[in-house]
């Protein structure tokens, strides 16, 4: 299969790739330091990005950008960095790449644990990420040519527990590579419409 991984620079984004590439021929997008470079807000860098990979088997994605912070202060300009990053981003790859997709080929998109299980300053990236997983339910029984759409929703990673344990009080992390496995899970089994929960 030919697979392009859209975030394939980050932590989730990484384990992804190390496991496709072993029996599938993957290109990595970011938008710096990968094989094609990609800017999900922008629709002109979306569609060259399909330009040149061609004719494709699966597109996942594990980026988009998200705002934190206290929603007694977030403004509307803040809000709009996570509508724009990671909701409509995904969304643009998802509409700008159904010609692009062979036949029973898949879209896999990310979402995240606070949609379900809220943390603080996190009202703008639950938003976002309950908007996706809607899209994927409803989008799955219109896509054509047989072709699937799932998204994956990644609790807290162990990797990054230094870094976000303050913000995530009780709750346990995950290994990255079970979260890397759903997306496994989603571009090579033949379920649609699904959002993978790793909790």
């Amino acid at each position: 299969m030919k697979i392009v991984v859209i975030g394939a620079t980050g932590t989730i984004g990484k384990a992804i790739v190390a496991k496709l590439e072993q029996e599938h021929t993957v290109i990595t997008a970011n938008r710096k330091g990968a094989d094609i470079a990609v800017d999900m807000t922008s629709i002109a860098s979306i569609q060259a990005m399909y330009e040149q990979v061609g004719k494709i088997d699966a597109l996942v994605i594990a980026a988009g950008a998200a705002y934190f912070g206290p929603l007694t202060t977030m403004t509307p300009e803040e809000n709009e960095k996570s509508i724009d990053g990671k909701l409509k981003g995904q969304m643009n790859l998802v509409l700008l790449g159904m010609e692009h997709v062979n036949d029973g080929g898949s879209f896999t998109l990310v979402t995240g644990i606070m949609m379900d299980d809220p943390i603080r300053q996190g009202a703008s990236a639950a938003m976002v990420n309950g908007g996706i997983r809607a899209f994927v339910n409803s989008a799955a029984i219109e896509m054509p040519r047989a072709i699937r759409i799932n998204s994956v929703s990644p609790n807290v990673l162990q990797e990054s527990w230094d870094k976000y344990a303050d913000f995530f009080a009780g709750f346990t992390p995950v290994p990255v590579e079970r979260v890397a496995q759903a997306f496994v899970k989603s571009v090579l089994g033949g379920q649609t419409g699904q959002n993978y929960e790793v909790y």
